[in-house]
């Protein structure tokens, strides 16, 4: 078993969250919402609008997302999904807990970390280090992009 932090489409309500549904990919258990530790870039780039974590820590916003703990058929899947190693790279980032799923809300001091696997993009354009940065990505957000999915490509 793994911990996973997602921050974006795969999040609960966006596109492709459908797939860390699906238990013929493997299993995905919600864990709760989170934020990178270290700030890093989130971008949306490339002619289908994708978000990308650029492998740039240090800048840019702390990320918020979603913790998923997957097995390994769900992780060997999600490097498929994921195109990685060439698209994104799964690399390992801390992760503060937000709140955790069915646990009452815990005071800012008790903010608890994990290590978790994310996928993040260490080769892109240059260019794409100079778009807006953001701390969260919804496909349907004011940024006005809209993410054109897998099937209409």
């Amino acid at each position: 078993m793994a911990d996973v932090f997602v921050y974006g489409t795969l999040k609960r309500g966006q596109p492709n969250h459908k797939v860390l549904l699906d238990g013929t990919n493997g299993c995905a258990t919600f864990q709760g919402r989170g934020h990178t530790v270290e700030p890093y870039p989130l971008v949306i780039a490339g002619e289908h609008n994708i978000p990308r974590l650029l492998n740039l820590p240090g800048r840019g916003h702390r990320v918020v997302g979603e913790i998923y703990t997957v097995d390994e058929r769900m992780l060997r899947f999600l490097d498929e999904f994921e195109g990685c190693p060439d698209m994104y790279q799964r690399m390992r980032v801390r992760v503060a807990v937000l709140e955790r799923e069915g646990a009452p809300q815990e005071p800012p001091a008790a903010e608890r970390s994990l290590q978790c696997f994310v996928y993040s993009t260490a080769t892109y354009p240059p260019e794409w280090a100079q778009l807006p940065y953001l701390d969260s990505y919804d496909s349907q957000g004011a940024h006005g992009l809209r993410y054109n999915p897998r099937e209409n490509r």
